[in-house]
């Protein structure tokens, strides 16, 4: 099976936040030789949005990071793959995931609820080389490999990336997200705070949701972070492993770690205002060595 060619590295962000965007603002990022824009966020089956913004592009790849299985339903999910498919043949990646116990859905075995969905997208036609599975622990990465093309893991780090490609093996897709915070951006130039000081408490803000939530709280805890360091609002050390910050070259060097423990193609989330998500995008080009 052929890997998905996403390029090394992506841009993540809300669904939603790829609405707002004009097409210039589009193709700049594709101009810019970013491979692919990942929309997180749980959309909705029909997936409209996927469209508009394959159309407003030459060449730039779409991927779902991720479609919950419990509220898009496989087959109207497979009705959306085919008609993207269709108009824009090889450019649209669906990424599945069970979401997490807290938001209150029916919540089963996340293994089994995933294997049952992948069936499903099986009789429905999406190929197995076309769709990847959000995973971070062991079981679910090993099942992301055998039903899918890979894993698209979410707030980890580059020893999770290297245990990750251990587990599935050196022919699966491997996309792990990672955090940026711009600290070159002028929003940081205020007196008596340092760039590290008001990143972390960037950081901090995205990450507050997630210290909540049991998947990954026990991720973290296998990587080695105490009960002590992901209690809120994080320490230090624990936002510095998920949020790169920096000069554009200090975070390059970060999510190249990635790269470096087996990642095929890392999405950036730049944890950064809609008016400078582009222009700090542009400054990380050059070190990335896209552009």
């Amino acid at each position: 099976m052929t890997k998905p060619d996403l390029g090394r590295f992506g841009v993540f962000g809300h669904y939603s936040q790829w609405q707002q965007l004009t097409p210039a603002q589009l193709r700049e990022i594709e101009s810019l030789g970013y491979g692919a824009i990942w929309a997180g966020g749980s959309p909705a089956a029909d997936l409209p949005w996927v469209d508009t913004l394959l159309e407003a592009t030459d060449t730039l790849q779409v991927a779902t990071g991720i479609v919950n299985i419990w509220t898009a339903a496989a087959g109207p999910i497979a009705e959306s793959f085919h008609r993207i498919e269709a108009a824009h043949p090889g450019r649209f990646l669906l990424g599945i995931g069970v979401g997490h116990p807290e938001a209150g859905h029916e919540y089963r075995k996340p293994y089994d609820a995933l294997a049952e969905y992948l069936d499903k997208l099986d009789e429905y036609g999406v190929p197995k080389h076309r769709r990847v599975v959000a995973a971070l622990g062991p079981q679910v990465l090993k099942l992301s490999a055998r039903r899918s093309a890979g894993a698209h893991p979410y707030l980890t780090t580059p020893e999770h990336t290297a245990q990750a490609r251990e587990l599935i093996g050196p022919d699966a897709f491997l996309a792990p997200e990672h955090k940026v915070v711009p600290t070159t951006d002028e929003r940081f130039r205020e007196e008596h705070v340092t760039d590290a000081e008001q990143a972390r408490a960037t950081g901090r803000k995205a990450l507050a949701i997630y210290l909540n939530l049991t998947n990954y709280l026990n991720n973290w805890k296998r990587l080695g972070f105490s009960d002590d360091e992901l209690a809120k609002p994080g320490s230090d050390r624990f936002v510095d492993a998920v949020v790169a910050h920096g000069t554009a070259e200090q975070i390059a060097a970060r999510l190249n770690e990635h790269i470096d423990a087996g990642a095929d193609h890392v999405p950036v989330q730049m944890l950064t205002s809609p008016d400078k998500l582009v222009p700090a995008l542009a400054e990380l080009a050059g070190p990335l060595g896209l552009s």
